[in-house]
């Protein structure tokens, strides 16, 4: 086992993570196994650091107390220059000879070529480390990219503190350590500041260094070809999965169903009918009711606002289909155009998708997203600009909860009185009372709680392409709602003792899925709360804390867990006579699965050590004691 280099106890200099600076650290203990040191620093911070990130104080020059070179003599010339001056100009026995003074000038220029490296080595190492974007950071040594993540809501004040640590950090090396008469650091600094403006190109001092925005290596989805196969299938399986339902037997053996109808499927009315809901909705999001809160912050340290008026839609949504049922609107053309609706939205989605790429070309630098690539299929697939707008209006946050969650909801409701006429029923299935009950509080509490969703990943991190249009105008929507659709060919009769197991374990599920996301987000608004002062938490080098109790001490991620329960729940009441009905189920337990990849991976390049400390606390990630 290698021996440990510093002592409990001593004092010596720290780097601190993400930058070239360092402080003065107290060692507070070594683990032999990570061979990891626990520093303290004087602002009572505590972290492990590598040894190769910590030097012993007798490495730095100390620039006061000096060396016994030519700068002492100097020092004493230029302190006693004026009174040597006014007693004699000609006492040349107090001369240095000139041998001695080409000597202390060479080496006083050699020493000047090195204070200005070592300037500009604490200055400009810095400015490359922009910690936004698609930029890296530096975590105890080691490269890792950084994006904007669930927990790091503060991160642009962070980083205008860390642009002032480092300016003050400049002026305190210069001044603190330095040998250099002060006509020397004057021109010194002439010289840095030249050279910083030439960097920055900006008349801040403080304005951090803007690289072009590389290409990232690690694409996710399968790179191009995944997400080109994933553009090309999806609407496609979209649709054999909706002839299928429409099928008496809709089992495996008859799969692929007969694709006739699929030339009748556009029609114009319909797609007028579609567009019509859409601009609704967004009349809806136009009103001047709910809140207003700010986003996380961004690259550039706004933080975008946004109204929540999502259940007020609901309502007002409500409202509009009780009066058109009342004045005798038929719902059932829905229903028997469902694959017809499907593909105007199918169609709307390409056509926004295509705006949003173009658009995002008008967009600065600091507006796209990380996750964006530099390769154009990739990038129409998940979206350049982190944020369109069209002035106050922002697309991808309007699209996330409006058209096809409530939509939903609206597709649930057509199919319940479909199955009544279908069927002729005086009244629904207890099957389908219980799909659309269950599906109606999920998306009742998505729009209840809409600022959770100003935190997640599809906010922070995705842009806005076709991943999300297609996914939230057309797969929500269309496919969600696919036990509806299966329960009005293929009704299926239930006792109350199965349908109470059902709701049971749908309140579970709920229960877990709720308990965890109001604990998530109680303590990012206030991790200082009282009311949670009894949860466990691991600190990490980005100032955030990570939950290792309560809810999030049980599994990674709970609400996942809860998620995969409710939608078990929903597929139930479906019977088992085919599999069709539990294809959300098995789409979501897979969709959850590659989230959770997501997440892993970007926590642990932005969270380091700490993460894989919260690892061996917490080893479940989804399911308990599976894996």
């Amino acid at each position: 086992m290698p021996s440990r280099k510093f002592a409990d106890g001593e004092v010596v200099r720290g780097r601190w993570p993400g930058s070239s600076l360092y402080y003065e650290v107290e060692i507070l203990s070594h683990n032999g196994k990570s061979q990891l040191y626990t520093v303290k620093y004087k602002d009572g911070t505590e972290l492990e650091l590598k040894e190769n990130d910590i030097k012993p104080l007798t490495s730095f020059k100390q620039r006061k107390s000096g060396s016994t070179s030519s700068s002492p003599s100097r020092r004493r010339g230029s302190r006693g220059s004026r009174g040597s001056r006014s007693r004699s100009r000609s006492r040349s026995p107090g001369r240095t000879p000139k041998s001695a003074r080409r000597s202390a000038s060479a080496s006083h220029q050699a020493d000047i070529k090195e204070t200005r490296r070592e300037i500009l080595e604490v200055k400009l190492t810095p400015l490359v480390l922009k910690p936004f974007g698609n930029n890296i950071n530096i975590y105890n040594g080691d490269r890792e990219p950084v994006e904007r993540n669930e927990k790091r809501n503060d991160m642009p004040r962070k980083n205008s503190q860390e642009r002032f640590i480092l300016s003050q950090e400049g002026s305190y090396m210069s001044t603190q350590y330095s040998l250099r008469p002060r006509r020397e650091e004057i021109k010194l600094k002439e010289i840095d500041s030249k050279e910083e403006k030439l960097i920055t190109k900006g008349p801040s001092s403080l304005r951090t260094f803007e690289m072009t925005t590389p290409q990232r290596k690690d694409l996710e989805f399968g790179g191009v070809p995944g997400v080109s196969l994933i553009m090309l299938g999806l609407p496609v399986f979209l649709f054999l999965l909706l002839l299928m339902c429409k099928q008496n037997d809709p089992s495996l053996l008859n799969f692929p169903p007969p694709v006739s109808a699929l030339y009748d499927l556009w029609e114009t009315r319909v797609c007028g009918v579609y567009l019509l809901w859409f601009f609704v909705q967004a009349l809806f999001y136009l009103l001047p009711i709910g809140k207003v809160v700010e986003g996380t912050p961004l690259t550039d340290g706004r933080r975008l606002k946004y109204r929540l008026n999502g259940f007020y839609a609901f309502i007002l949504t409500s409202i509009a289909i009780g009066m058109s049922l009342f004045w005798g609107v038929d719902l059932h053309y829905v229903y028997e155009h469902f694959l017809q609706f499907a593909l105007a939205a199918t169609v709307f989605s390409v056509v926004l998708s295509i705006y949003l790429y173009a658009r995002s070309w008008k967009a600065s630098r600091d507006e796209l997203s990380p996750a964006s690539s530099g390769n154009a299929v990739y990038d129409f697939f998940i979206g350049r600009e982190l944020n369109p707008r069209i002035g106050t209006f922002d697309l991808k946050y309007f699209c996330e909860l409006r058209p096809g969650l409530i939509g939903w909801v609206v597709i649930n409701l057509v199919m319940l009185l479909a199955e009544m006429k279908v069927q002729k029923r005086a009244a629904p299935s207890l099957a389908m009372i219980l799909v659309n009950s269950f599906q109606l509080l999920y998306v009742v509490d998505a729009l209840w709680n809409e600022e959770a969703l100003l935190t997640t990943m599809d906010i922070i991190h995705d842009g806005f392409g076709f991943m999300l249009a297609f996914g939230d105008l057309v797969w929500v929507p269309f496919v969600y709602s696919l036990q509806a659709f299966y329960l009005v060919s293929h009704p299926h009769d239930m006792s109350w003792p199965v349908a109470s197991l059902i709701i049971a374990l749908k309140l579970c599920g709920y229960v877990i899925f709720r308990c965890a996301n109001s604990q998530k987000n109680a303590f990012r608004k206030n991790p200082t709360d009282p009311k949670l002062a009894h949860l466990k938490t691991i600190h990490t080098s980005t100032g955030k804390n990570l939950l290792v109790s309560g809810w999030w001490g049980f599994v990674r991620h709970p609400n996942y867990l809860g998620d995969l329960i409710m939608a078990l729940a929903w597929s139930l009441p479906c019977g088992f006579n085919h599999i069709l009905p539990y294809f959300y189920v098995i789409y979501f337990t897979v969709l959850l699965v590659h989230r959770e990849a997501r997440d892993e991976h970007h926590c642990r390049k932005k969270y380091g050590l700490a993460w894989e400390r919260y690892c061996q606390r917490v080893p479940c990630r989804i399911f308990p004691y599976i894996y």
